[in-house]
């Protein structure tokens, strides 16, 4: 700007401000009307309060986030900032003096950054000249989240392939191509033989022929082409006769009874098997044997001493008590000591292996110093409290493993931190002086990062990173060179929330709660589960207040680099929360869809729902319950014969499945 034009400028009267009208606020206009914003980033909401004739009004602007949000952060001015893909809710007050707020709800899209890689599946490697196959390409962003842009594809020998624009590739002639997807700018490749079908022999077998309901059959295509027997092939398979499932690498699935065709197509070559199907027949009952009615608060998590006669049972909604219970006769439990601490929620429990130590979390401290409490358990019926560790996690504990590690001998509890959603690692060799020894988090913004669980097994650690989903860790397992001191991270599997739970949003609206909650490794497979509820929850009168979601997923980790999911379990009515796997048997807690018992013997593929591995179901309620008459099931743990069934809403049950006649326990 020249000297001249900004003297000028200056010698302008100041422009007029509307005088604020002093009359009641009709609305709130937000500007932007419609905000969306990449993650990483931020956008500024600016609230103006105006009256019913559409002045300015004297009101004063507040901002604050709505609800619940694990995706982004509000700040008081109005900044939201974005940490992952979905939904932030801002609420914009305006208040005047005498008169009852106006808030206006403003829902913030957050979409995923550009993305850096594509993935590509299946990645098959040979098709026959005829043959078409659908492929998808996804692209991946820096955090790991799914970019929505679509794929475009091009194909480097059209004569020998083609590929349409959503990603079918049909075979022309035999020879090689390269396919080629391309989403926002970044690309991968997909090299591509194909084989003359022309008078081959073709040939399909099956693993097994007769199965039971669940059971994963195998598929073994073979042809013959050029002189040459090729197992590499693609087929498209078919099934005829009933329900169930088949996957691209030939795994079959059935999910009802009865005689099952399965056929393979690969261009003009065609093989098939038959697969007789019976039932699966594992149904038991749940026999209930005693129980520990709570009325006072939520019941939260419960763990059971390795002597198998005490349990510490947390507690919720403003709850500062974790009871000891007396557990060694079952039919009668009797609460025995209550282990009292500053804190509006004990959410987490757990003794070590040996039996001598107990942390629990802590959430909500009046005095905002929340952490970990520790106790000695020289008498497990009794705890004796020896410190606190709250230094770097003082805005909240959420959970907690403890673990010895088995190389070093040493004894570290891992736990999250509400505040970073970071794990750190804490050593618990002198329980009276714990001392930090770690921290991890992953890449993502801060304003989008969560941890909500941790499970340790053979040095390995299965963080539940809500948006972030399952994240492997080696914590001394030495797969990666990790230590207690030093994890290293080992790989991620990593799916999109929004596009699984969109019957959710459908049914509340935009900003509901969704997130990978919980982990547990069991042989070869991850069992993590999703905590999802709709918008409304945990506002007065919200339309979901109660109703949970969600979906447990089974990760084959049988190759720690490239975990993927192969099969799923959901309730009618109901969600997901906290799980215990033992032997041929998962043991889930489900909302509202009370506990179930699951069989999850051999290969798992497919919903297991569907195929009649339901063992047995209870719900458990009580009509002097904290919330009379009403199941929400938060966990289980199995210890000898019997299960121990926490329900946030009625307390502690003890049971035990019984065998049909002739039947082994699971």
């Amino acid at each position: 700007m020249s000297m001249l034009l900004l003297s000028l400028v200056l010698q302008q009267p100041p422009a007029q401000t509307p005088a604020a009208s002093a009359a009641p606020v009709a609305r709130i206009v937000v500007t932007p009307s419609q905000p969306t914003v990449t993650v990483g980033d931020s956008v500024l909401l600016v609230g103006r309060a105006v009256d019913a004739s559409g002045k300015p009004t004297d009101a004063r602007i507040l901002y604050n986030q709505g609800g619940y949000s694990f995706e982004g952060k509000v700040d008081r001015s109005g900044w939201v900032k974005a940490g992952a893909p979905g939904t932030v809710v801002a609420n914009v007050s305006a208040v005047q003096a005498g008169r009852a707020p106006v808030v206006q709800r403003v829902e913030v899209k957050v979409v995923a950054a550009a993305p850096v890689k594509v993935a590509v599946s299946p990645r098959i490697t040979a098709l026959v000249v005829g043959q078409s196959y659908p492929l998808a390409a996804t692209g991946i962003s820096r955090d790991g989240d799914q970019a929505p842009t679509a794929a475009t594809w091009t194909s480097a020998n059209p004569a020998v392939a083609t590929v349409s624009a959503e990603g079918v590739v049909t075979a022309r002639r035999a020879g090689k191509t390269i396919l080629t997807a391309t989403v926002g700018g970044v690309s991968t490749t997909l090299p591509i033989d194909v084989v003359s079908g022309a008078a081959a022999r073709s040939s399909l077998t099956a693993s097994a022929t007769r199965v039971r309901q669940g059971d994963v059959v195998r598929l073994s295509f073979a042809m013959n082409a050029g002189g040459r027997r090729r197992t590499d092939l693609s087929p498209v398979y078919t099934m005829s006769g009933g329900n169930g499932q088949i996957d691209a690498d030939g795994r079959f699935v059935a999910y009802a009874e009865g005689t099952y065709v399965v056929t393979a197509v690969a261009g003009p070559a065609t093989a098939s098997t038959t697969i007789t199907v019976s039932e699966r027949d594992v149904g038991q009952q749940f026999e209930l044997v005693g129980k520990v009615v709570r009325s006072r608060f939520s019941t939260e998590e419960v763990w059971v001493h390795p002597n198998g006669k005490v349990a510490y049972l947390g507690s919720g909604s403003g709850g500062d008590v974790a009871y000891v219970i007396d557990i060694s006769n079952p039919a009668d439990p009797k609460v025995v000591d209550s282990l009292l601490s500053n804190t509006r929620r004990v959410n987490d429990l757990m003794t070590d292996v040996e039996g001598k130590i107990l942390v629990h979390t802590r959430e909500g401290a009046s005095d905002r110093k929340n952490g970990i409490v520790i106790y000695t358990l020289e008498d497990p019926l009794h705890p004796k409290k020896v410190s606190e560790y709250t230094e770097t996690v003082t805005a909240g504990v959420h959970s907690s493993f403890v673990y010895r590690d088995k190389k070093t001998g040493q004894l570290n509890v891992f736990i999250t931190n509400d505040g970073t959603g970071a794990v750190h690692v804490i050593n618990l060799d002198d329980p009276s002086k714990p001392r930090e020894l770690a921290v991890w988090a992953t890449p993502r913004a801060e304003a989008g990062r969560s941890l909500h669980d941790i499970d340790v097994q053979d040095g390995l650690l299965y963080g539940s990173f809500w948006n972030d989903g399952l994240v492997i860790l080696d914590v001394g397992n030495g797969i990666k060179g990790g230590t207690p001191s030093k994890p290293q991270f080992v790989s991620q599997y990593k799916y999109d929330l929004d596009k699984l739970y969109k019957r959710v949003e459908l049914k509340g609206g935009p900003g509901y709660i969704r997130g990978t909650h919980t982990a547990w490794r069991h042989k070869d497979y991850v069992f993590i589960a999703d905590e999802v509820f709709g918008a409304g929850f945990g506002q007065a009168g919200g339309s979901e207040l109660t109703q949970a979601w969600g979906r447990l997923q089974v990760i084959d980790v049988s190759d720690l680099a490239n975990p993927k999911s192969v099969a799923w379990w959901e309730p009618d009515h109901g969600g997901v929360h906290n799980v215990w796997a033992r032997g041929d048997t998962l043991y889930v807690g489900a909302y509202n869809a009370g506990f179930h018992a699951i069989d999850v013997s051999g290969e798992l593929r497919g919903d297991l729902r569907l195929q009649n591995r339901s063992i047995a179901t209870f719900y458990p309620s009580d009509p002097k319950a904290h919330v009379p008459n009403a199941t929400m099931t938060w966990g289980v743990v199995a210890k000898d014969n019997l299960i121990f069934v926490n329900d946030m809403n009625a307390g502690l049950f003890i049971g035990k499945i019984k065998p049909k006649p002739g039947r082994i326990t699971p």
